[in-house]
């Protein structure tokens, strides 16, 4: 179902209108491996983020979730987690809170972990303005990753972009000052339209080349295989760094 659709009637008799949504909805089906191991370290390592209807989640509490007080790294959209795992086993100082809506690669990125035994990620099912608005608060952050964004390429379809103004600005409220938002895409129309968006919000400046060698997380990406088919087909990959002031 189209997340955009009209919710339930309030008691008034009006109907509510959800959320605009910048995910496509599909089902996700796991492999009889994949639910073994989702059934076996989900409740340790996954959360649900509030769905829909349902009440407001209290605020992680990242500390004790991972069993110490670490910087944390907020991942947006990880897919099935190619970047996560690589960037996670890369600085093991660093907490990783990976969201997704699609529980199938959330499963991939599970089995991974476990494959690897990599200790410093967590997983949240839902939609990444849930969990900034409820599970998050501000100043909690280090760091915000959103790697290849669903650029709905159509016009009309530009409002369901994640990287709009609003989400931006709560993405800089939650970042603690010097904390990093970093974003990358393939599509150049999205990459003007986030260079705009990220440089129109007081609370961020731009981070300059000579400064990412100092910055508190690692801006180095491993080349995903979504990137190289891009890169394959002549497509530039846009990096977009700020900083919290």
């Amino acid at each position: 179902m189209d997340e955009s659709t009209l919710g339930p009637a309030d008691g008034s008799g009006r109907y509510l209108h959800r959320r605009v949504t910048s995910f496509r909805s599909r089902r996700s089906t796991l492999t009889d491996t994949q639910q073994s191991t989702w059934d076996r370290l989900w409740p340790q390592l996954g959360t649900q983020a509030r769905w829909g209807e349902e009440a407001p989640a209290e605020p992680l509490d990242a500390q004790a979730w991972f069993g110490r007080r670490a910087p944390l790294v907020l991942e947006i959209g990880c897919g099935t987690g190619t970047s996560t795992l690589a960037m996670a086993q890369d600085e093991p100082q660093i907490d990783v809170i990976a969201v997704e809506v699609y529980k199938r690669g959330l499963a991939q990125l599970l089995s991974a972990i476990d494959r690897e035994q990599v200790p410093n990620i967590r997983l949240v099912r839902g939609d990444a303005v849930d969990v900034l608005e409820h599970l998050l608060v501000p100043g909690m952050l280090t760091g915000v990753r959103v790697f290849f964004p669903d650029p709905w390429p159509k016009s009309r379809h530009h409002k369901r972009r994640f990287l709009q103004s609003a989400n931006v600005a709560m993405i800089a409220d939650r970042l603690r000052p010097g904390g990093i938002l970093h974003a990358a895409t393939d599509h150049a129309g999205y990459a003007e339209q986030i260079a705009a968006v990220g440089d129109a919000e007081p609370l961020l400046r731009r981070v300059p080349a000579d400064r990412v060698a100092t910055l508190p997380i690692s801006v180095t990406r491993p080349v995903t295989k979504y990137e190289g088919k891009a890169q394959h087909a002549g497509s530039a990959v846009a990096e977009l760094l700020w900083e919290r002031v």
